[in-house]
């Protein structure tokens, strides 16, 4: 893909050196607006304008909404005030929304200029909902029946204001209020009779959201139930909008890597990674690292109190770098599986102890198989092999009993600090790996020495 992205590029640049522009044009309108967009990410800045006015206007349009917001910037700059009134009246409005949300103040104010009275009413109205609501992400263009009307008056009107709607596929049932009282697919018009009653072929339990319901209970509703579009509707049953599959697609990609940075302990950016410059990457990171560095001094002050064990049983520090790293990943593990159940909808508050005692279960096995396992490669290996002969079974026996509570209490930690941050209202992917590992940490080196307290004390 790459290879033949290349190609392209190199095609496209040859052409525009020799001016053969009906050649490039033939190309250009050859391809699908997706990957016309992902070319035009690629091609130098002085010559996206000229290749973008060889498209036609529909095309244009389609590629301009799949196009990043720098480039869509540089465009609107470069456009007349024609030039961007035809792309801004091609546009749906759920994307003319999500274009205005991206641009800057005078690059907004420009483009509301070219808008029609009626869809910048209809624009203004959607920034006034929450950021990241249902409302937020619904489209205002959509088909809508009344109960009353025969299958040939669906087609009628569905042909008469289709043209210019986001999907005809799903249609909506309101009354003269618009509230919401069935819905029906085109497929089901079609194949009725032509006489037959809309309100006797549709379906009257429709699955819908609230305006203000979060986006990515949106998108998980559609995935959920299977459905190409959803209903929007306010607090009083009227419908205002719906959510197409594409939209919350969208939603779920951003929801998704929001939360992979979160849990990588780095703020999240709506920029590519190659279109983010170093010093915004510097400010996404170093915020987290100073404060995982802070809270690891706590760790510095558990083995500062012990030092006095540890210089006396100095081969117990070889061990301290494995407890930490095996605590750690186990309560990575555990908090890693309960975030993704809690993004799924899969795992509520109720379940806490649900969870609890199945990672306790969990835990016990992989505690002891680990401690097994350590048990025989300390003797084995760090004893026999490696004739380290300050290893003895009391300090095998300290390790193992450490790595096995270690790895309960982990789990344990790493289960539950994600549903209770959920429930106070933190996003539980914050509580990840780096919050965890730090946390485990300071743990598994108290374990660890108190077992070294308690079993050298009595004598072993």
């Amino acid at each position: 893909m790459a290879e033949s992205s290349l190609s392209l590029l190199t095609a496209i640049d040859a052409l525009l050196e020799k001016k053969r522009y009906p050649a490039l044009r033939d190309i250009l309108i050859s391809m699908n607006a997706v990957d016309l967009a992902a070319l035009f990410n690629e091609v130098e800045d002085k010559a996206l304008p000229f290749l973008f006015r060889l498209l036609p206007k529909e095309l244009a349009a389609e590629t301009f909404v799949e196009m990043d917001s720098d480039a869509q910037e540089l465009l609107i700059r470069s456009f007349s005030d024609t030039e961007l009134k035809d792309v801004v009246d091609e546009l749906y409005v759920d994307d003319a929304v999500d274009l205005i949300e991206e641009m800057p103040a005078n690059v907004v104010r420009r483009i509301l200029r070219q808008a029609d009275p009626d869809t910048r009413k209809v624009i203004n109205e959607l920034l006034k909902y929450p950021e990241d609501s249902a409302g937020s992400i619904m489209t205002t263009e959509f088909v809508t029946l009344r109960p009353k009307m025969t299958v040939e008056d669906a087609i009628k009107r569905i042909r008469r204001t289709g043209f210019d709607k986001e999907t005809v596929n799903n249609c909506y049932i309101t009354d003269d209020e618009r509230h919401l009282l069935g819905a029906i697919s085109l497929r089901t018009i079609i194949l009725a009779d032509e006489d037959a009653l809309i309100s006797d072929l549709m379906a009257h339990n429709v699955i819908s959201a609230n305006t203000l319901e979060d986006q990515e209970t949106v998108a998980q509703t559609l995935a959920k139930y299977d459905l190409t579009a959803l209903p929007v509707t306010d607090t009083e049953n009227r419908l205002v909008g719906i959510v197409t599959i594409d939209d919350a697609m969208d939603v779920l990609q951003e929801e998704v890597t929001e939360d992979i940075s979160k849990m990588a302990a780095v703020t999240p950016s709506d920029k590519p990674y190659l279109k983010t410059g170093t010093f915004e990457i510097w400010k996404n990171r170093v915020p987290w690292l100073l404060l995982l560095m802070v809270s690891a001094t706590f760790t510095g002050m558990i083995i500062t109190r012990f030092e006095t064990a540890l210089a006396t049983h100095a081969v117990l520090t070889a061990f301290i770098p494995m407890l930490m790293d095996t605590g750690g990943n186990s309560g990575s593990q555990a908090s890693v599986t309960v975030i993704r159940a809690l993004s799924l909808g899969e795992v509520q508050f109720r379940e806490l102890p649900r969870v609890i005692w199945k990672e306790f279960r969990v835990a016990l096995l992989c505690g002891i198989s680990l401690a097994l396992v350590g048990f025989a490669k300390i003797m084995l290996v760090d004893k026999l092999m490696m004739g380290n002969q300050s290893i003895t079974i009391a300090v095998t026996l300290i390790v193992c009993a450490t790595l096995a509570v270690t790895v309960l209490v982990a789990k344990l930690v790493g289960c539950s600090l994600p549903i209770l941050a959920k429930l106070v209202g933190f996003d539980p992917a914050v509580m990840a790996s780096p919050f965890i590992t730090t946390i485990v940490d300071a743990l598994a080196l108290l374990i660890y020495f108190r077992f070294t307290s308690v079993l050298f004390v009595s004598g072993l």
